[in-house]
């Protein structure tokens, strides 16, 4: 440790990179999804929603590190966009299902073509943004992605 550490410095957070980098590429996310008429939010819950077709508000929300309070807004807009339906389980009526519409599956055909159109945003080789998605996961307590 530097004789000068301070651990109050901004320049000695592992965490303000990860920030910084995480607006950043959000940022360089909004025109590809202005076109799709959703937000980088909207958008990760689609994609959940696509893959599973049908789930439950509380596993939608583990999936995305999102909770309650931030989610019933989001699903709300996609709801009112026409993209998902919500509806309480007939199995156990605390739960709250989401299912993508046909509406929804029409935009996936469209949102097809965002992360080829991301691809290029980062300065990394294929080898280290693996590297970069194995220890982010690993840092969110998953080290197994297949999940």
């Amino acid at each position: 440790m530097q004789p000068d550490f301070n651990p109050l410095c901004l320049k000695y957070q592992l965490c303000f990179p990860l920030y910084a980098c995480s607006r950043e590429i959000i940022k360089q996310y909004r025109p590809h999804l202005e076109e799709l008429d959703l937000t980088y939010t909207q958008y990760i819950t689609m994609m959940v929603v696509w893959e599973r077709q049908e789930i439950s508000v509380r596993d939608l929300g583990k999936e995305l590190y999102l909770d309650s309070g931030t989610l019933t807004p989001v699903l709300k807009s996609l709801e009112q966009k026409g993209f998902i339906s919500r509806s309480r389980s007939e199995q156990d009526e605390r739960l709250l299902i989401v299912k993508v519409t046909p509406s929804g599956m029409e935009l996936r055909k469209r949102a097809e073509s965002v992360p080829l159109k991301m691809a290029g945003c980062m300065n990394l080789t294929p080898e280290e943004a693996g590297e970069l998605y194995r220890l982010l996961y690993k840092v969110l307590g998953k080290e197994d992605t297949d999940e």
